[in-house]
């Protein structure tokens, strides 16, 4: 089995996409979080986080499930106020008034988050025909066609999304956040309730982008095979804190007895389709 076959080649992306790359003008972007503190009642989820992240990097947060890794996603799109600390994105705080203008982030949730009623085009062409970034529908379709090639999902423009896989889902949900030319993208547990097999394929999805598209990404996830398999870099969070951050073979190679732990207990038992 070569799942790398469902993606177009880096030659077949050349020949093919050259209009949506035209459209795809977003240059990737530098996140820092600086000392993030943020509580539930008594609950103290995030204690005091920092995290530098550079531009183009795919960067993935793992950790067990109530670590706080969906928490501080939803800081980083600005679901949630922080109790304290910051996030800058290319040095522009997240909460400034002018931000939502100047920057585009766009987020894959674990649920897809599509529309049951709108074709896989509708739905990927949806924030094109929303902000009108396009009259011409040729554009669009051309855009909506090159987003879905990216992904894995030449034509299926007409499927509906209940004639969908989970995977199918997930991709569609990939293809929409590209079309939103987004600096940033952010992936919440991307490979929850999937099995080995299509879990290897959307990380294969997030490694295409990211040799494609100029685009920075965070993945949040507890599965660390898709994290060793798609990360640059892996930040370990574990109780609300940072413990760890380096390249897959720092962290395999960590001293630190928690992340040991840590790392020992996820390689033993199966990954894929476990739940968050």
């Amino acid at each position: 089995m070569v799942i790398k076959q469902q993606l177009p080649d880096a030659e077949e992306l050349n020949e093919n996409e050259n209009f949506l790359h035209q459209y795809l003008g977003s240059i990737a972007v530098g996140v820092k979080i600086a000392k993030l503190e943020k509580s539930f009642a008594d609950n103290h989820v995030l204690k005091g986080i920092d995290l530098d992240i550079k531009p183009g990097e795919t960067i993935v947060i793992l950790g067990k499930s109530g670590a706080g890794k969906t928490i501080l996603l939803r800081h980083i799109i600005g679901l949630e106020k922080p109790d304290s600390g910051n996030i800058y994105i290319n040095g522009e705080d997240i909460n400034s008034p002018d931000f939502s203008k100047k920057h585009r982030i766009a987020m894959v949730f674990q649920s897809s988050a599509l529309f049951n009623s709108l074709s896989v085009k509708e739905n990927v062409a949806l924030y094109l025909r929303e902000h009108k970034i396009f009259r011409d529908e040729d554009k669009i379709d051309k855009i909506v066609s090159d987003s879905l090639s990216i992904v894995g999902l030449d034509g299926k423009e007409t499927s509906m999304p209940n004639e969908l896989s989970g995977g199918m889902k997930r991709r569609v949900a990939i293809a929409r956040a590209l079309v939103m030319n987004p600096e940033l993208i952010l992936y919440d547990e991307p490979t929850t309730g999937l099995d080995p097999m299509m879990t290897r394929t959307i990380g294969d999805v997030i490694l295409n982008l990211r040799e494609h598209v100029e685009v920075t990404q965070i993945v949040v996830t507890h599965n660390i095979d898709l994290a060793f398999h798609i990360a640059d870099r892996i930040a370990l969070i574990s109780e609300g804190q940072i413990i760890a951050v380096g390249s897959p073979e720092d962290i395999e190679k960590s001293t630190n007895p928690i992340v040991q732990t840590f790392t020992r207990e996820q390689f033993e038992r199966p990954q894929g389709g476990n739940k968050s």
